[in-house]
């Protein structure tokens, strides 16, 4: 292909693909002065995260008793400001901060408010985290230590995220939880909606290919296996034809439900406390408290 040629032919790609008609709903126009979410300030929100709910399994290997507050008074401290960084961006990112319209100031003090109101959850979110791995090694009899659980497994790598994510989510900040879970759903097969409510004492074996949608509600002492899905029957519609958003759509699980293996349950359905449900299983209609489903095996006659 000749120069002119080439030239001719990006010139008239560039215009195609900057035609508005293209664009719609897939152009996010920039403001000047607006900060853009980070994936790497991102993941290291996420490591810093992971290095201060278990110090001493992320981030510094080196840390000690002597020097623990000191450890994580450092991570919290760059934790903070990566964290106002980042929220400020989802709040740029969004249509409003929910206080007042176009005031960059008024959405960095925004920002800074829940960034710090995060990390005054975080103890807590250290206590449901200890409650998830107590189960995760209560229910894994080839686990050998806590440590073992904290370090490999992933449904703890992922439930940190998630735990974390979610609060960010109750404070009202816009994309940043969802693109925390991803990044968790990328690392881990795991993926959970920050929106998700889940209770402690939480675990999932192995872990690849666990859905848990964005309405879901999951009681405490609740064991899932890899596979599981706990997502939605159907989409209602509105008079135009697109799905209606923001109902709840997904299931209900009441505490002390174990669910196996590539087991799907679809739509806002109660599992009763107590129930459960075997591997291969499709469950689309509430079950009863302490209910057993499995797949009937086929014999041969």
């Amino acid at each position: 292909m000749s120069t002119q040629n080439f030239t001719k032919t990006i010139t008239a790609t560039v215009e195609r693909l900057s035609e508005a008609s293209s664009l719609r709903g897939l152009f996010h126009e920039h403001r000047e002065g607006y900060p853009l979410p980070s994936a790497r300030a991102l993941g290291e929100i996420i490591e810093l995260s992971r290095a201060t709910l278990f110090p001493g399994y992320f981030g510094q290997s080196t840390v000690s008793t002597g020097t623990l507050s000191y450890s994580i008074g450092v991570n919290v401290e760059r934790l903070h400001r990566l964290l106002k960084e980042q929220i400020l961006a989802g709040l740029c990112f969004g249509d409003s901060c929910g206080c007042c319209e176009d005031d960059m100031s008024c959405r960095r003090d925004k920002a800074a408010e829940v960034a710090t109101e995060l990390i005054a959850r975080l103890p807590k979110i250290r206590e449901t985290l200890a409650t998830d791995v107590e189960a995760a090694y209560n229910g894994d009899p080839a686990a050998t230590s806590y440590g073992e659980i904290i370090s490999c497994y992933p449904c703890i790598k992922a439930l940190t995220v998630y735990r974390v994510a979610h609060e960010l989510w109750t404070l009202d900040v816009p994309l940043i939880p969802r693109i925390l879970t991803e990044m968790a759903h990328s690392e881990t097969g795991i993926d959970i909606h920050p929106r998700a409510q889940i209770g402690h004492h939480f675990t999932i074996d192995h872990g690849t290919g666990v859905v848990i949608g964005a309405t879901c509600v999951i009681g405490n002492h609740v064991k899932l296996y890899q596979g599981v899905t706990l997502g939605a029957k159907s989409f209602p519609l509105d008079k135009d034809g697109n799905p209606i958003k923001g109902i709840p759509r997904h299931p209900i699980l009441g505490d002390n439900v174990i669910v196996y293996a590539n087991a799907t349950i679809l739509g806002r359905i109660t599992i009763g406390e107590g129930s459960v449900i075997g591997a291969n299983v499709w469950v689309t209609q509430d079950l009863e408290p302490h209910t057993k489903k499995y797949k009937k095996e086929e014999t041969d006659n």
